[in-house]
C-alpha cells in the first residue's frame, strides 16, 4: 500500500523549520563568514537573551496575554542584582535578590489582570513605564559598573567548551519544554488558552494558573538579565529597551498563536534563531543598520500574514 504524503499540510506544519533553514542557506550562500564555528557560537550567544524572555512570553501568549513590561524587568532586575554584587559581593545575594524581584513583579501583573480585571496589554504597559522610572530614580540614571569577576564569570566562560549563557539557555528551555507537555500545569495553559470559559468549568483555578503565567515571564526576564549584567560587567538603566518586542517576534515567528491556545516551546526556539540568524547575516553583509529594522519588520510581517492565510 502506498502512502500518499501531504507535503502542503507538511510544509504548514513546520513552516518555521523550512523558513529558518531557508535564511540560514541564503546567508551562507551570500557570505561564506556565517558557517564558521566561531560565529554560530556568537549567533547562539547572542540569541540566549532572547530566546530566555521568549519562553517566558511563550506560556503568556499561550494563556493569551501579552507581557510588554519584559524589558523594564530586565533592566530592573540587573540593576538590583549589580547594586548588591558592588555593595556586599555576595554572588548567590545578588541572584536571587534579582530572580525574586523579577517573578514577584510578574506575579504582580498576573494580579492586576486577574484580580484588577485590566487588560494584559494595558496592566503591563503601565508596569513597563512604572518600572523603567523606578529603575531610572534606583541608578540616578546612571550604569552601575565594576562589577568583580565572580559576577562576570558567569556570561563570559564556559562549560565542557559551551559558552555558560548558551547553557543557561537550553536548561531553560528543557524545563519550559518540561513544563508545557509532562505536566499538569502546562495542560491547564493551553486549556486555558483555548477557552477560559471551558478551562472554568473543567475546574480550573484561571487566576491562578494566569498569575503562574506572569510569573514565569518575570522569571525569565530576570535570569536574562543576570546574563547581560554579568556579559558587558555593568548595568544600565537602559538595558531590555524594546527586548519585549524581541521576545513577542519570537514566539510569533515560531507559530503560537496570538489568541492563545496553539503553539510550542520547540516553535519559540525556532523563531528566537530566526531573529538571531536575521541580524547576524545583516550584519555580515554590513547592511546599515536603518535598514536591518525594515527588513526585521518585513520578515515579522510577513510571516503574520502567512499563518492568518494558513488558518
Amino acid at each position: 500500500m502506498i502512502m500518499k504524503i501531504d507535503f502542503k499540510r507538511l510544509a504548514i506544519k513546520y513552516k518555521s523549520v523550512i523558513g529558518f533553514l531557508l535564511l540560514c542557506g541564503i546567508i551562507a550562500f551570500v557570505t561564506p563568514r556565517f558557517l564558521t564555528i566561531s560565529n554560530l557560537t556568537n549567533v547562539l550567544t547572542q540569541v540566549s537573551v532572547n530566546a530566555i524572555i521568549a519562553v517566558g512570553m511563550t506560556f503568556v501568549i499561550l494563556n493569551n496575554g501579552i507581557d510588554l513590561s519584559v524589558g523594564s524587568i530586565l533592566a530592573l532586575s540587573g540593576a538590583v542584582a549589580a547594586y548588591l554584587m558592588k555593595s556586599t559581593g555576595n554572588i548567590v545575594l545578588s541572584i536571587f535578590a534579582a530572580l525574586a524581584i523579577g517573578t514577584i513583579i510578574g506575579a504582580l501583573n498576573g494580579f492586576l489582570i486577574t484580580k484588577g480585571k485590566l487588560q494584559a496589554f494595558i496592566a503591563t504597559l503601565a508596569t513597563m513605564t512604572l518600572l523603567r522610572g523606578v529603575t531610572y530614580v534606583f541608578t540616578n540614571g546612571n550604569p552601575i559598573s565594576g562589577l568583580n569577576t565572580n559576577f562576570t564569570f558567569l556570561a563570559n566562560n564556559k562549560i565542557i567548551g559551551i559558552p555558560l549563557p548558551i547553557a543557561f539557555m537550553v536548561i531553560i528551555l528543557a524545563i519550559a519544554f518540561y513544563m508545557l507537555n509532562q505536566t499538569r500545569f502546562g495542560r491547564y495553559v493551553y486549556a486555558l488558552g483555548g477557552s477560559e470559559d471551558s478551562a472554568r468549568l473543567s475546574g480550573i483555578s484561571t487566576d491562578k494558573i494566569r498569575m503562574i503565567v506572569y510569573a514565569i515571564s518575570g522569571f525569565t526576564a530576570a535570569v536574562s538579565a543576570i546574563i547581560v549584567t554579568s556579559r558587558i560587567g555593568s548595568a544600565s538603566p537602559n538595558a531590555g529597551t524594546g527586548f519585549e518586542l524581541d521576545a513577542i517576534a519570537a514566539v510569533v515567528l515560531g507559530g503560537t498563536s496570538l489568541s492563545g491556545g496553539e503553539g510550542s516551546i520547540v516553535g519559540t526556539i525556532i523563531g528566537a534563531l530566526i531573529i538571531g540568524v536575521l541580524n547576524n547575516g545583516l550584519n555580515l553583509m554590513n547592511v546599515n543598520p536603518f535598514y536591518q529594522s525594515i527588513v526585521k519588520g518585513a520578515v515579522i510581517l510577513l510571516a503574520v500574514l502567512l499563518d492568518k492565510k494558513n488558518k
